[in-house]
This record gives structure tokens, C-alpha cells and sequence, in this order.
């Protein structure tokens, strides 16, 4: 703000506010406000930024699941890691993330401290019936999988390294699947509550070779009947939320927070997916192609300009010189 000085006149503030002050402000802020903001604004433009020209009628359906950390300059919200020498551990904030895969921008969002494990997101998330869960093997929780197979939803994930199971019955990999699909079978894993065992419950493997990766994949599924190829398929979906994730901290790096309290944090963090929401609606409604970050530094230049900016984003030219002179715009035309 101090550097664009002479295009804040409007703002008609005789003093920049200062750092702590926005600090102080924003803690006594409720950045309930900011969350209810960025979900109003979602449910009013989602027909614009969904997505239905999917190649698998599945792909409607899916729910993908993930989450980012976000590391502080201060213990504000505990941490994980190794403790430094000097004993003092920056703080870390993890976005627990829901997306569609027809939306690919968050539909639920969950901040926690680092040190909370991902699997009880899955405590909060909000999946009607038939639909299809998907995440990383940090979720795995065969209570939480059991209670999904109750109520109708479907979940692919990974299967851990060291998990136990019992194989129950091997199905026939049919020859006009992918050569990729090496074993398809019925296993068998314990629920437990706090340790306790409560019940044995049925899930499906799949053991996929990856050829792109060179590596061998194993996912587990209540997905009983779908072909075996499509649940590899799934899971690469995931990917999506992965490419969301990097978008943000690209062009919004999430590094210096104009608060050191919790609250203040986290209304940056959702001012940040307003941002982002709004950038996505833009280049929904402009017929011209604009890669996101061009978009994102071209607004972040002209925030203190009056600028049209959806004639600005269609034809730049033209609309550059209708601004600086109309007998140059007509010469142009003419040439």
C-alpha cells in the first residue's frame, strides 16, 4: 500500500494502518464470517465451475480427500517433527480438503494443528450415499470404512504396508481388463474401537503394476463389482486435489500471515480460497484462455486500478487502446 501511493486517494485514509494493528484486529475478528463467505460464494457459482464432461459416469460421483500443512513462525498450533536444537518448534496448520472431482475447488474444509491425524477428518466429512470417498492410506480406518459400507458410500484408498488380513476368495481377472491388474480378491480385516476388536469385516484388494511408475500399487475398496481397472483409475483421480494444492501455494504462498494469533491465521487461509474461488469463476466466464497464475499476477498488479477487468481479460489489446486513445484504436482497425 505504500508503494502504490497516489492511487489510494479514494480510500480517504490520512494513515496506513499498521501491521499489529490488522494483527490485533483480526484476533478478535470470528473467522466463522470469512468461512460462511467463501461457501455462499461457492453454492452461488457452482453452476458455473462444475464440470460435468467426464469420460466414466463414476467420475460424477467422486469425493477425493486430502490435506496440506501449512508451517508457521511461531508454536501457535503444535507441530510435528523432529525438535530443533534450540528446543523452540515452529507451530503448522493442517487444511483438511474435500473436493468433486466435477467442482475441483474445496466443498469442505477443516483447519487443525499439525499433529492431527488425518483419519479423523473423516469424522466430519459430509458424503451422500453413492457416492465414492477417495484418499491416501493416512485415512485408513476399518471402523470408519465399515460404517461407510452402512450408510451406503464407497471409498477407495491404499492399503498399508503392514496391515493384516486374511484372504477370503480370489476373483477371475477377466483377459479384456487392464494388463496392469494383478490380483483381485476378498480379504478379511479386524475392526477395532480404542484397541478393542469389535468385529471382522470384508473388503476387496486389488494389486495394480504401475508401468508409468514402475511400481506396484494395493488398494482396498467396497466397490464389490466394478471393474478392477476402473479402481485403479480412481485412485490416479486423486491426483486432482494434489494439482488444487499446488495451485494455492503458488500463487498464494501462504508464508507471512499479517497475524500471530490463531484466528488471524486462519481468516487468511480463508481469504486465501476466496481468492482462489473467485480467480476460478473469472476464467470460467471468459471465452479467452488465461493460465491461472498469469490471471492471479494480473489482478494482484491492478487491485488498485479501475479497470473493467472482464473486457480487459477478452481483448486486452483492444480495450488497452480504446483506453489510451480512440483515433489510435480506428487506425489500428483500418490497418
Amino acid at each position: 500500500m505504500l508503494g502504490l501511493k497516489g492511487k489510494t486517494n479514494h480510500f480517504q485514509l490520512k494513515n496506513i494502518p499498521h501491521r499489529s494493528t490488522l494483527s490485533d484486529a483480526n484476533a478478535r475478528r470470528n473467522n466463522l464470517v470469512f468461512q460462511e463467505i467463501y461457501y455462499s460464494l461457492l453454492n452461488l457459482y457452482r453452476p458455473i465451475i462444475s464440470d460435468s464432461r467426464q469420460q466414466y459416469a463414476w467420475e460424477n460421483r467422486l469425493e477425493i480427500i486430502d490435506s496440506s500443512t501449512i508451517s508457521l513462525f511461531k508454536s501457535i498450533l503444535s507441530c510435528v517433527g523432529r525438535n530443533p536444537s534450540n528446543g523452540q518448534k515452529k507451530g503448522g496448520i493442517k487444511v483438511h480438503t474435500q473436493i468433486s472431482l466435477q467442482e475441483n475447488l474445496p466443498h469442505f474444509i477443516w483447519l487443525s494443528a499439525a499433529t492431527v491425524h488425518d483419519k479423523r477428518f473423516l469424522k466430519h466429512i459430509k458424503i451422500e450415499p453413492g457416492k465414492i470417498a477417495v484418499f491416501d492410506k493416512g485415512y485408513n480406518d476399518y471402523k470408519t470404512f465399515d460404517e461407510f459400507t452402512k450408510d451406503g458410500i464407497f471409498f477407495v484408498t491404499r492399503l498399508k504396508s503392514n496391515a493384516s488380513f486374511e484372504s477370503v476368495t480370489e476373483n477371475e481377472i477377466p483377459d479384456y481388463l487392464d494388463d496392469g491388474v494383478l490380483k483381485d480378491e476378498i480379504i478379511e480385516v479386524n475392526v477395532k474401537e480404542k484397541g478393542k476388536f469389535l468385529k471382522k469385516t470384508q473388503l476387496r484388494r486389488i494389486a495394480y503394476w504401475d508401468s508409468e511408475n514402475k511400481r506396484c500399487f494395493e488398494f482396498i475398496t467396497n466397490l464389490i463389482g466394478m471393474n478392477a481397472g476402473h479402481i485403479a483409475l480412481i485412485y490416479k483421480k486423486r491426483w486432482s486435489i494434489e494439482l488444487l494444492f499446488k495451485q494455492l501455494k503458488q500463487n498464494f504462498p501462504l508464508k507471512y500471515f499479517l497475524g500471530d494469533n490463531e484466528n488471524a491465521i486462519k481468516i487468511q487461509i480463508w481469504c486465501t480460497l476466496i481468492v482462489n474461488l473467485l480467480l476460478t469463476v473469472i476464467r470460467k466466464k471468459i471465452k479467452r484462455k488465461w493460465a491461472f497464475s498469469n490471471l492471479a499476477n494480473f489482478c494482484r498488479l491492478h487491485l488498485f486500478n479501475y479497470i473493467h477487468l472482464m473486457k480487459f481479460l477478452e481483448n486486452p489489446e483492444k480495450d488497452w487502446l480504446k483506453e489510451i486513445n480512440p483515433q489510435l484504436q480506428m487506425k489500428f482497425s483500418s490497418a
